[in-house]
C-alpha cells in the first residue's frame, strides 16, 4: 500500500495552522494589555501607546480571518484534487485553442495563468481591506484606488514578461540535467537571484516608486562622511516617494562591489526629530555590510536552495509520491509544488533558525553603531520609527521567537544600554 503523501501533508498543514494560531491568541493577549511594558513607560507617550494598541489589534483580527480562509482554501484544493483536475482542463483549453498539450512548457505557462488568476481573485479582496480599511483607518494609506490597481496591473505584466522564460528554463533544465540535475538548477537560479537583484532596483523599481537623489545639505554629507569613513563605496544616494503610498518608513542599499548606493524613505526624512537620527539608521544599515551580514545570509540562501534542489532530484521520479496528489504524470511544475509541500515541517525549522540568525545580526548592527558614537540617536530614531509605524509595544515572548526577524524594540533598547550599564 502507498504511503498517503497528500494525506500527511494536509494534515501537516492544519497541525501548523493549529500552532501558529496558538501563538497568534498568546500575541493577540499580549497586544490587548492595557499598559506599556515597564522599559517603555515614560519613553513612549500613552497616545501613541492607544493608537499602537487599537492598529495592532485591528491587523491580529484581521489576521485570524485570513489565515483560516488560507488553510481552508489550501487544505481544499490538495485534498479534494483541486491541481490534478485544473492540469487537466488546462491541457483540454490549449487542445481547443490549437495548442499541443503533450508540450509541458506550454501546459504549465496555461496552468500558472490560470492559478496567478485565480490567486489575484481570491487575495483581492482581503488586499482592499487591509490598504483601505485597516491602514486608512491607523493613518498609513496615502493610496488611490487607481493607483492601487495600476501597481497591481503592472506587476501582472511584469509576472507575464519575466515569468515564462524563467519557467521555460527551469523545465528543460530538469528535463536534460542528468545526474547533476541540482546544481544546474541551482547555478540557474543563482543566476537569475543576481541578474534580478541587478535590475530590480534599476528598471523594476522605478515603475512603481520615484527615486530621486538626496538634496546637497547636512543629512547627505553626513552619510557621505560615514561611508567614507568605513570605506563603504557609496556610488549614490537616493529619496523614495514612499508617502505616495503609505506612511511606514524604511531604509535600505544594495548593489554589488564598488556600486553601492542607499535608499531612504521620504517618510523616515519627515518622521526623525533631526539628521543624527537618520544617520544613526544608516549607521546601523552599514553595520550589516560592515560584518558581512548580507554576505553570510546570501550563502546560507544559496546552500538551503542547493540542498532543496538535492532533495527534489531524489522524489521527482517517485510515481507513488505524484499518485497520492492525483496525478497520473509527473510534470515538473506540478513535482516542484509537491516537493515543497513535503517539505513543510523543514522549512518551519529552518526559518526559525534563520530568524534567530537575523535577531543576532540586528543586535550586531546595533553595537556597531553605538560603536560609532550613535548610541543615544540610534535609540532616539528606533522609538521614534516604533512610534510613528504604531508597532506593537507588547509582544509575547514565543510569538516574536517564532515569527520576528528583527528584536522586539524593548531588547535593542535594553541591549544599546547594556554598555554603559556596566561601564557605571
Amino acid at each position: 500500500m502507498a504511503f498517503p503523501y497528500m494525506e500527511a501533508v494536509v494534515g501537516f498543514m492544519i497541525l501548523v495552522y493549529i500552532f501558529e494560531t496558538y501563538l497568534d491568541l498568546r500575541q493577540h493577549a499580549a497586544l490587548k494589555l492595557p499598559n506599556l511594558p515597564k522599559p517603555l513607560v515614560g519613553v513612549i507617550s500613552q497616545e501613541k501607546f492607544e493608537k499602537s494598541r487599537a492598529y495592532s489589534l485591528d491587523k491580529s483580527n484581521f489576521h485570524f480571518v485570513h489565515e483560516f480562509v488560507t488553510i481552508l482554501m489550501d487544505s481544499a484544493i490538495l485534498y479534494f484534487g483541486v491541481l490534478p483536475w485544473f492540469w487537466k482542463r488546462c491541457g483540454e483549453v490549449l487542445v481547443y485553442a490549437g495548442f499541443n498539450a503533450e508540450n509541458e512548457i506550454i501546459h504549465t505557462l496555461a496552468f500558472l495563468a490560470g492559478v496567478m488568476f485565480w490567486s489575484q481573485i481570491t487575495d483581492l479582496p482581503f488586499s482592499l481591506y487591509s490598504t483601505f480599511v485597516i491602514e486608512a483607518r491607523h493613518g498609513f494609506n496615502k493610496q488611490t484606488l487607481l493607483l492601487f490597481f495600476r501597481d497591481m496591473i503592472k506587476g501582472i505584466i511584469l509576472a507575464i514578461v519575466i515569468g515564462p522564460p524563467i519557467v521555460a528554463a527551469i523545465i528543460t533544465i530538469v528535463q536534460k540535467g542528468g545526474p547533476y540535475l541540482a546544481i544546474y538548477l541551482w547555478g540557474f537560479m543563482l543566476i537569475v537571484s543576481l541578474i534580478m537583484m541587478t535590475v530590480y532596483p534599476v528598471l523594476i523599481a522605478p515603475l512603481f516608486n520615484k527615486f530621486t537623489p538626496l538634496p546637497e545639505g547636512e543629512l547627505r554629507t553626513k552619510i557621505e562622511n560615514l561611508a567614507s569613513s568605513l570605506k563603504f563605496p557609496l556610488k549614490k544616494l537616493f529619496v523614495v516617494d514612499g508617502s505616495t503610498r503609505s506612511s511606514h518608513s524604511n531604509a535600505y542599499m544594495y548593489g554589488f562591489f564598488k556600486n553601492k548606493r542607499i535608499v531612504l524613505y521620504d517618510t523616515l526624512i519627515q518622521q526623525c526629530k533631526n539628521e543624527e537620527e537618520v544617520v544613526a539608521v544608516i549607521a546601523h544599515e552599514l553595520g550589516h555590510w560592515k560584518l558581512n551580514h548580507t554576505m553570510y545570509s546570501f550563502i546560507a540562501v544559496q546552500i538551503l536552495t542547493l540542498l532543496q534542489f538535492g532533495g527534489y532530484t531524489l522524489v521527482r521520479n517517485s510515481k507513488d509520491l505524484f499518485q497520492s496528489f492525483g496525478f497520473d504524470t509527473q510534470p515538473v511544475l506540478i513535482g516542484l509544488i509537491i516537493f515543497q509541500h513535503t517539505v513543510i515541517p523543514l522549512q518551519h525549522v529552518v526559518s526559525l533558525l534563520l530568524n534567530l540568525v537575523s535577531r543576532a545580526f540586528e543586535f550586531q548592527a546595533d553595537a556597531f553603531a553605538k560603536k560609532l558614537g550613535y548610541a543615544v540617536p540610534l535609540r532616539a530614531g528606533l522609538i521614534k520609527l516604533q512610534e510613528e509605524n504604531l508597532s506593537s509595544m507588547n509582544t509575547d515572548p514565543w510569538y516574536s521567537a517564532y515569527h520576528y526577524s528583527h528584536p522586539p524594540l524593548v531588547e535593542r533598547l535594553a541591549a544599546i544600554d547594556e554598555p554603559d550599564k556596566k561601564t557605571d
